[in-house]
Parts: C-alpha cells; structure tokens; sequence
C-alpha cells in the first residue's frame, strides 16, 4: 500500500515540478486533490481495520510518512508560490525547529488574507522560541492573578505540560506524567499543568478524570502559547531550579528520562 502511495506521489510531483506550462491555479488543484485524496483513503481504511489498535498505528504511521514525504517535496519544489503555502501549512508541525525556519526563511510566495496570517504568525512563533529557547530562563506571565513564576524558578525542577481537555495526544501523555509526578515529586521536583485554547469547565472537568493532583493553571488561552512559540500541544518543558530552559517539547519515554537526568546531576 505504502509503495503504490509512495509511487502516485512521486509520479503527481513530476507532474507539478517539470510541467512547465502548468499554471498555478492547476498545480494547487492537483497538489489539494492528492491531500485530499490520501486522507479519504485514510478514514476508509480506519473503518476496514475496525478498532484494531496495532493495525491501525502501523497504518497512520505509514500514511504519515507518505503525506510528510509529497508535502515537503512540494514545498521546496514551489517556494515561490500558493502550493508552497499550502504544503507549509500541512508540515509545520511535523518539521523541527531548524527546518522550520530554513523554509520558512526560504519562502517568497506572495501571501495575502489568512495566508499572510499564517505566514506572519510562524514567523513570531520561531522568534519566540528563539528567545525561549533550551537555555535561556523563564518568561513569566499572569493569568487571573496567577503567576508562572509562583511555580517556576523557585528552586525545584519543574515540569509544566501545556495541554487542552479536547487534545487527544494531550490526554495520552497523562499516564506518562502521572507515573513521574508519582516517583520523582518531593523536595528537588514539582509539576504543572497550563490550560491553553480551553474552557476553564472543560478543563476542570478533564483535570479531574485524569487525575490531575500537580499544580494547575487554568484559562491561559494563548497567553504563554504565544510567548513560547508553542504551535500544537501538548508541550511539555522541564524548567530548572532558577527557572532556566532545560528540554522543550518532551513526549513519552522521554519525558521521565529527561527528570531522572536532571535530578541525577
């Protein structure tokens, strides 16, 4: 399956890179067809596997690859025009920090209306995670006479999860952060939890299916997502005892890894 995408793929990008006389209109037609062509494949085949978790992670894993593989191909091949946009939008959450600001550097396609939005806002969102970078301290922010730094730079590591009721990736780390708060919270270790882009009864209400017993903000909508640079959550940051950037963006096994570490120096 992966190898006959893998081949429309390549076959449609030779189309869109050496067919001269192709306007741009018709290679962003082609270019929204194939998107949206796999993931109608996609939703079909999820239905077929009928609830088969293995299957199932197997085949979003192999229909990612494909979909990341066109898209970036597409965009270094029209940097200059709207296909160029349109494949930015649906890679830059996958590409890492370095990448992302390559392309986005890289990119002269004009940009008008929600394009420009876009474009503008990674822009800000790559200089705030320039400035909050690993390694650089805390930006502190309120939120209803709350303050970040009641929590961090206090002399404990702090782990804060960024997270929305509604995330499903956000509610799937939670066993993970339960499991560290469980065996590494005391004297040297502290987590919390900012609500983003959330109702506050939502949030409240998952908090406490999940469990939630660490220290909460809750309603910072895009307060700190913005001056973090955060584009999708959950984002998870351990903070050192003053408060300095130690690891951005930890996700499963590496999150306990990236605690146990700290406390052992």
């Amino acid at each position: 399956m992966k190898k006959n995408l893998l081949f429309v793929a390549a076959a449609l990008l030779v189309c869109m890179v050496s067919c001269k006389g192709k306007s741009v209109e018709e290679k962003l037609a082609e270019f929204t067809e194939w998107n949206d062509n796999i993931m109608e494949q996609y939703r079909t085949r999820l239905v077929e596997l009928d609830g088969d978790e293995d299957a199932i992670e197997a085949y979003t894993d192999s229909i990612a690859d494909v979909v990341e593989d066109y898209n970036l191909k597409a965009l270094k091949a029209n940097l200059d025009n709207e296909v160029g946009v349109a494949a930015l939008k649906n890679l830059y959450g996958l590409m890492d920090d370095d990448d992302l600001v390559e392309y986005v550097n890289k990119l002269t396609a004009p940009v008008h209306g929600r394009d420009s939005l876009f474009v503008n806002g990674l822009k800000d969102a790559l200089n705030a995670q320039k400035s909050t970078a690993e390694g650089q301290k805390f930006t502190d922010f309120e939120v209803d006479g709350v303050k970040f730094s009641d929590f961090v730079g206090k002399g404990k590591y702090v782990l804060v999860d960024f997270w929305a009721s509604w995330c499903g990736p956000c509610r799937g780390e939670m066993p993970n952060l339960r499991a560290v708060y469980e065996e590494f919270h005391g004297d040297k270790f502290d987590m919390l939890s900012v609500a983003v882009w959330d109702k506050p009864e939502d949030t409240r209400k998952a908090a406490e299916e999940e469990g939630i017993v660490w220290n909460q903000i809750i309603n910072a909508q895009q307060i700190p997502t913005d001056i973090y640079g955060i584009q999708g959550i959950p984002h998870i940051i351990l903070f050192g005892p003053d408060g300095t950037i130690l690891k951005r963006n930890l996700r499963g096994d590496d999150i306990r890894e990236a605690v146990a570490d700290a406390l052992d120096d």
